[in-house]
């Protein structure tokens, strides 16, 4: 049956914080890391404010990722007299949870203190947001429950505090014998510093709509894998070896020995970033799309990307219109700059804002782009307003 997202809602915690306030709030690393480094990827990325979950007082964490999520869920309005009970499935997706176990979707449940109803949780990184829509989606297709709620949320700032990189620095003298030395470059150890922010965003979904409310349909969701052609390459518990592999925290002899390594960073090859996410993006994913949808670029009225820097915003237009498959600026809506980069969350923030701002009208069809790091998966969806 037709499945429609008749509400999207979003969260974003605390006061917006400007660029010169994010050592502020996040903590300064020591003097082993230089200001260049934030300097060249502020630049890049195009990104002037953001949201973290920290009091910029006391430096204290002011929520956990599934508190983010849950408020999300409660500003859900998909109709009169809604209520956290009527959720009959839920899906959420992230790829930060608080714990290891339990799931991050049963931990929103409990923050929510709503009845019960069937949760699941979707891992990985920016596409995770999209497999629990996916999962919301089919659930409702199938007529296994009459509605269902998705989620996306990631909290990066715990991953971001200056004791995870003064550890690794620790009995380093000069930067340039962290830099030769480590296995993984210096910039690739704290490019995501000054990429990732806090966020969480939902989405209500239905197969029984009411006429008068706007509602967007979705006609297809398209999630692909290419983890079998390229390495890893954005990853946390871990290090990167030199063939590729990872070896994960759980295989180092001491957690202490894991710390001085590393492995709970946030890390991102950014070299094997830069060559190939485009490519992956565009000319390997997009015939797979075409074929099997029929989708052209006349078919488009909005296009929503989820890329993660202003760095690929000129590339991905290029490389689309070189694939015959040109959409125009004035057709894309992306609020990366003021909201940051939301990782798992970022599209439903997207298309929350685009939803409830009167800019949508009945007919116009949003293809939203998903790209995923990694391990190099991408995911297209394809909406209808009605």
């Amino acid at each position: 049956m037709d499945v429609y997202i008749t509400d999207l809602s979003a969260f974003l915690p605390n006061k917006p914080v400007s660029n010169d306030e994010m050592e502020k709030i996040l903590g300064a690393v020591d003097n082993h890391i230089p200001t260049r480094i934030k300097t060249i990827v502020l630049k890049s990325n195009g990104i002037q404010t953001r949201y973290y979950a920290i009091d910029p007082e006391t430096g204290k964490a002011t929520h956990t990722n599934a508190a983010l999520t849950a408020e999300a869920v409660r500003r859900l309005r998909p109709y009169d007299g809604f209520s956290l009970n009527d959720i009959e499935c839920l899906a959420c997706g992230t790829s930060t949870s608080d714990q290891i176990i339990p799931g991050h979707g049963l931990m929103v449940h409990g923050e929510l203190h709503s009845g019960p109803c069937e949760v699941v949780s979707t891992a990985g990184v920016c596409i995770s947001g999209m497999a629990a829509l996916k999962y919301a989606y089919m659930n409702v297709a199938l007529g296994l429950t009459k509605n269902a709620v998705a989620t996306g949320s990631d909290m990066a700032s715990p991953s971001l505090r200056p004791w995870l990189y003064d550890g690794v620095a620790a009995g380093r003298k000069k930067i340039g014998e962290l830099e030769n030395e480590e296995p993984v470059p210096l910039f690739d150890t704290v490019f995501l510093r000054w990429m990732l922010s806090d966020g969480a965003g939902a989405a209500f979904m239905t197969g029984n709509r009411a006429s008068e409310r706007p509602a967007l349909r979705i006609d297809w969701i398209e999630n692909i894998s290419f983890a079998g052609e390229f390495e890893t390459c954005m990853y946390s518990g871990g290090k990167k070896n030199s063939d590729g592999s990872l070896t994960g925290w759980r295989n180092y002899p001491s957690l202490e020995e894991a710390g001085r390594e590393g492995a709970f960073l946030i890390r991102q090859d950014v070299k094997l970033l830069n060559r190939d996410i485009m490519k992956v993006s565009v000319e390997k994913t997009l015939p797979l799309v075409i074929k099997k949808h029929g989708l052209s670029a006349s078919q488009v009225d909005w296009l929503l990307p989820h890329y993660s820097s202003d760095y690929f915003r000129q590339e991905y237009y290029d490389r689309l219109k070189a694939f015959g498959f040109e959409i125009p600026y004035e057709k894309w809506f992306t609020n990366l700059s003021y909201k940051g980069n939301t990782g798992a969350a970022s599209m439903y923030i997207i298309m929350e804002e685009i939803f409830h701002s009167g800019r949508l009208k009945k007919g116009d069809r949003i293809l939203c782009y998903i790209p995923e790091s990694g391990r190099f998966s991408i995911c297209y969806v394809m909406l209808t307003v009605v």
